[in-house]
């Protein structure tokens, strides 16, 4: 075990949200090597940014000896978490989820270890899930689970105006049942994860409490807030993925680096290993200097999820984009004559949702072909270039060297 219990690591580093019987749970933590587990809901083929506070919570677990299980929703993903929605999410299939859980296993690797002797689990509650015998399930958990007390919970509530339906009034008991299979399969005796998974993780705690007669603790995290309250990790085409085909290693790096100058620090606590006097001694500065602290973020958020080699690269892009060489900046071929609108060109390139945007961007004057300012939404490119390759800028931010095909 760690000298320095990891709960201490993690509040000194701001990642807990709420707790429950937090002074047993520091005396547990501090005394065993604790497994503890992460729900991941598989319904998409790659972690998102949403999910990175968890999964560095688990890093540092397992740094301070504590055996991390990631489990996969396999089985809950056949219903759907209503956590945080307002309508009901897709059913998935088996095929579908199986090669999900394969796509979670590499990037959690970057993270946690799956060697060892307090090696990382990935299990899939699909396994004791879907064999489950739904009379047999609800005789032995059904007594020790209250309704009143479910429909209080906000990821309840707010599915209750537009109707919650009885699949997914299923799920908190399912998790629960989760937690209390994980305790009696491999001694589990804590779940964490994000604070909007409060309810239901609160609820496999008492579960075990109730039923089994023993510990069992719930603790969850602060969600990556912008200044004001809104998610981070949205980004012009949708979530901020760890997948380098969802989210390409540049357009990660300058998602970090242009974070607003308040989040920096606390970014760098969540988000990288890098030691509290560092951040401290690089955030203390409210001027342009902080512009360094935000490449270092940038950098070191990147390096954790694609590799030194690939920070380096997105790192010079970067550069080249803010006056350096053109041919180190990120780059696209889009398939487009010579004569096409660049509203059309700024859409296949990706640096607009729509040519609606498109062309809102360019009548604001935010758009520049080369060095020249494009001047009307309805332009077409060889009023600009007779080049198949030139450099697209989007404000002051977006800089991207573009081939045509």
């Amino acid at each position: 075990m760690a000298e320095k219990n990891v709960l201490d690591t993690l509040y000194e580093r701001g990642f807990i949200g709420q707790t429950v019987y937090e002074e047993d749970m520091r005396k547990l933590l501090g005394s065993e090597s604790v497994p503890f587990y992460v729900g991941f809901d598989p319904t998409a083929d790659s972690l998102h940014i949403g999910h990175y506070i968890p999964v560095m919570a688990m890093a540092h677990m397992q740094r301070a000896g504590h055996k991390p299980i990631a489990l996969i929703g396999g089985g809950t993903a056949m219903i759907g978490d209503p956590s945080g929605r307002t309508d009901m999410r897709s059913m998935m299939t088996k095929e579908t989820i199986a090669h999900n859980v394969e796509c979670f296993r590499r990037q959690l690797s970057h993270f946690i270890t799956f060697e060892g002797d307090n090696a990382a689990v990935m299990v899939n509650n699909a396994d004791w899930l879907l064999s489950l015998n739904y009379i047999d399930f609800l005789r032995e958990i059904g007594p020790f689970l209250s309704v009143n007390k479910m429909i209080t919970c906000d990821c309840f509530k707010q599915r209750m105006e537009k109707g919650l339906s009885f699949l997914e009034f299923n799920y908190m008991p399912m998790q629960a049942y989760d937690f209390l299979t994980l305790y009696r399969k491999y001694g589990c005796k804590l779940e964490i994860g994000g604070n909007d998974q409060w309810s239901n993780i609160l609820a496999g705690a008492d579960l075990i409490r109730r039923f089994e007669r023993t510990d069992a603790y719930a603790m969850t995290f602060k969600l990556l807030l912008t200044s004001d309250g809104k998610k981070m990790g949205k980004t012009a085409k949708g979530a901020l993925w760890l997948d380098g085909n969802k989210t390409a290693p540049y357009e990660f790096y300058q998602y970090f680096r242009n974070v607003e100058d308040v989040k920096t620090a606390e970014c760098m606590k969540l988000l990288t290993f890098m030691e509290l006097d560092e951040i401290e001694e690089l955030t203390k500065h409210c001027d342009e200097r902080m512009n360094e602290a935000k490449k270092r973020l940038a950098y070191e958020v990147t390096k954790l999820i694609h590799g030194e080699e690939a920070a380096e690269q997105a790192q010079k892009q970067a550069a080249a984009a803010f006056g350096g060489s053109a041919q180190d900046m990120p780059q696209v071929t889009v398939s487009a004559p010579q004569n096409a609108l660049i509203a059309d060109i700024m859409t296949l390139a990706g640096v607009a949702l729509s040519k609606s945007e498109a062309r809102r961007l360019i009548d604001g004057g935010g758009v520049k072909i080369n060095d020249s300012k494009v001047l009307g939404s309805a332009d077409a490119l060889d009023k600009y270039t007779a080049e198949k390759e030139f450099v697209l800028h989007k404000g002051k931010k977006v800089h991207l060297r573009v081939t045509l095909k």
